[in-house]
């Protein structure tokens, strides 16, 4: 049980990091930041994989709370 906690911890940080991230990009964005178009796919892009990263990060979190509380 302690060595499963480290891990929640850790993708719970993780999670705050992602998200920490996106909300950075998304304000360069509504900004004005994207220098040209080249520079908004890239952010839009960086978005698109971290947003799919944090939903890994979402349904390990919930299966490893569903496990937690059918222990």
């Amino acid at each position: 049980a302690k060595y499963l906690m480290k891990v929640t911890d850790f993708l719970y940080k993780y999670q705050k990091s992602l998200n920490d991230r996106i909300n950075e990009i998304s304000i360069a964005l509504t900004s004005g930041n994207a220098s040209d178009m080249a520079s908004y796919k890239m952010m839009v892009g960086e978005i698109q994989g971290l947003s799919y990263a944090l939903e890994q990060v979402r349904t390990l979190l919930e299966k490893t709370d569903n496990d937690i509380d059918s222990a």
